[in-house]
């Protein structure tokens, strides 16, 4: 399996600046999808496989396997002055990562789970919690942010407990609210509710987990968190999306979105023409009237591709979404000023978009993170997909 990036890289999410010398190395923009370098200069093994990607602002954090599959080891790119931290050897055996918000990152190992501050001279390690190994293996284990009993928060106090009755499955964290999914598919949020984020209907924020009452009797399987807005899939592989949609990160039609397109069409028609005015006819702002444009969606609405086809994953950035299909297809939408979408430009879209770099490339997508201004995605070559069943359900 191969992670490509795409996007904000101001500080070497991406394209790596110690282990890439060349130009893309130093672009903030990296708009054409480019494989995620791996660090080979360290004391350990080298890693066999990237396992897992998590990333966050300034940050990305990827889970290896290592040659002797004694456990798993993970490496991160942070400013640091003029520096950059690669491996980070003391994670041997690491399970789980967490990416938070500055320079903490959360870790789970077979005892115990970590708080680190990478930044921290004194010692990484600023929180500690002692778990206990499961005995039951009928239950996948659970998956940072979710631990024993909670879940780790981006900021002090970093264990929140959660009521028992939830029985939680899945959890995603946006800057200030949560999505969480239960044993029964049902879907609770929290927190800021400004943007509809919540998906209760209404702006008003709420302290405990709440039931999104619209999608009851509509069990779901993956849930997703961005700045400010929320998606899920259903069980049958529908995608249902609500909160903000200012710069179309829910693929319903934005206001600001269909202006830019208009303003980037007449830009180059103008070019083409030597700036003449194009002519008006009167017909756009009477077609523009017509339109319904959505800032805020405050009920879950259920979003359908083009060509029709089901969602298996999800994942939301700041103001951009990635969806990846059954067929090993990735769609973005959103917000596109660095390249996040990865259609090869700076451009926005309020409307679902394959990604055709991995298609020419015969390249299925299995797994898809977005981070704030970025996206990585995982693929496998379209053989060995159609060979394996195991590589087919991913």
């Amino acid at each position: 399996m191969r992670w490509f990036g795409f996007g904000f890289n101001e500080f070497g999410q991406i394209v790596g600046r110690e282990q890439d010398r060349s130009d893309a190395a130093n672009e903030v923009k990296v708009v054409h999808p480019t494989e995620v370098t791996r660090v080979t200069k360290c004391r350990c093994k080298v890693p066999r496989e990237i396992l897992q990607v998590r990333t966050s602002w300034s940050t990305r954090l990827s889970l290896h396997s290592t040659d002797d599959s004694s456990g798993a080891f993970l490496d991160g790119f942070r400013r640091l002055g003029s520096k950059c931290c690669g491996y980070i050897e003391q994670s041997r055996g690491c399970k789980d990562a967490f990416n938070m918000n500055g320079s903490l990152m959360a870790l789970a190992f077979q005892d115990r789970i970590d708080i680190w501050d990478v930044q921290k001279e004194s010692g990484p390690v600023v929180w500690s919690m002692d778990v206990e190994p499961s005995l039951d293996n009928s239950d996948p284990p659970l998956q940072l942010p979710l631990v024993s009993e909670g879940y780790i928060a981006l900021k002090p106090p970093f264990y929140r407990p959660l009521s028992p009755h939830l029985k939680a499955k899945t959890l995603a964290l946006g800057p200030a609210h949560a999505i969480l999914l239960g044993a029964t598919g049902a879907v609770y949020t929290w927190g800021l509710g400004s943007h509809g984020q919540l998906g209760h209907g209404s702006l008003t924020s709420e302290e405990e987990p709440r039931a999104v009452e619209a999608l009851w009797g509509v069990p779901m399987k993956a849930v997703a968190a961005g700045g400010w807005h929320c998606c899920c899939i259903s069980e049958a592989a529908d995608l249902y999306v609500w909160g903000w949609n200012e710069s179309g990160q829910l693929g319903l039609p934005s206001r600001g979105v269909r202006k830019g397109q208009e303003e980037n069409i007449c830009g180059k028609a103008a070019q083409c023409q030597d700036a003449d005015v194009l002519p008006d006819d009167g017909l756009t702002h009477k077609e523009e009237e017509k339109e319904i444009f959505i800032s805020i969606q405050a009920f879950p609405a259920l979003l359908d591709l083009n060509p029709p086809c089901e969602i298996k994953a999800v994942s939301c950035g700041s103001r951009h979404t990635a969806a990846i299909t059954t067929e090993g297809n990735l769609y973005t939408w959103g917000w596109g000023q660095y390249g996040q979408l990865g259609h090869q430009n700076v451009l926005s879209s309020d409307e679902p978009q394959c990604v055709e770099f991995f298609r020419e490339h015969q390249l299925c997508v299995s797994d898809v993170v977005c981070g704030v201004w970025n996206t990585f995605a995982a693929v496998v070559k379209q053989e060995e997909r159609e060979k394996s069943p195991l590589l087919q359900g991913l």
